[in-house]
């Protein structure tokens, strides 16, 4: 128990399988190694009943290390930031159609099925970032942490998902890959991209920006009306 509370055992539990899926992924495509590590973890706590507050300490240090990683996607955002300007208006206005779709789709949905006003606000900001969507989800009176699954599922299915419907739509421009998948899917769908396209990744990581920026703005008449 003394080693389950030490820092190196969330960290290790965290990165050894990343790692491992990552290096599987290159003989197996179709692994996800966010998903195959999230599950793994959630399995060895279960099994060997491994109180949460154990790996949390491990996770806080991955959860601060966060911060750095997402500063770093301005990296290929600036070595491509010309190509961003070409296309500047027409990927601006893909945030803007993806965010109002992605706040009214969410909203329609949980009307249809006669879902409460709280769990609509908690999904309706779901394709922002996650610190976005956590903002949003509370001032709009929702739930914070059910805003937070519905945002992180998100991301799961559009980086599993994205790029293959995308494909199938015949849409193959690496401009318009990279901003409905920075623009649907957020971080997660970013991380999938940058990682078979640096034109793809700078254009979904600067997209994924945008939306967040956008969505917060296309809220505000949330805050008024509710």
């Amino acid at each position: 128990m003394e080693f389950l509370n030490q820092p190196i055992f969330g960290v290790g539990m965290t990165i050894i399988p990343y790692m491992i899926f990552v290096l599987l992924k290159q003989r197996v495509p179709m692994v996800n190694p966010f998903i195959f590590t999230t599950t793994l973890i959630i399995l060895l706590l279960l099994t060997l009943d491994i109180p949460y507050d154990a790996y949390e300490e491990g996770g806080r240090i991955i959860e601060f290390m966060l911060a750095p990683a997402t500063i770093a996607l301005g990296v290929p955002i600036y070595k491509e930031a010309q190509r961003i300007k070409d296309n500047l208006v027409p990927i601006l206005l893909g945030n803007t159609v993806g965010s109002l779709v992605g706040l009214v789709s969410a909203g329609l949905l949980v009307f249809i099925l006669s879902g409460n006003q709280g769990l609509m606000f908690s999904m309706m900001p779901k394709s922002a970032t996650t610190p976005i969507s956590v903002e949003i989800v509370a001032n709009l009176g929702g739930m914070p942490s059910l805003g937070a699954t519905f945002t992180v599922l998100t991301g799961v299915f559009g980086s599993l998902f994205g790029p293959e419907l995308l494909k199938k739509c015949g849409i193959s421009e690496n401009e318009s890959i990279g901003a409905a998948m920075g623009t649907s899917s957020h971080g997660i769908g970013t991380a999938r991209v940058v990682a078979q396209s640096e034109i793809q990744g700078s254009i979904s990581a600067f997209s994924m920006g945008m939306t967040g920026i956008i969505t917060s703005i296309m809220a505000i008449p949330l805050y008024l009306v509710f």
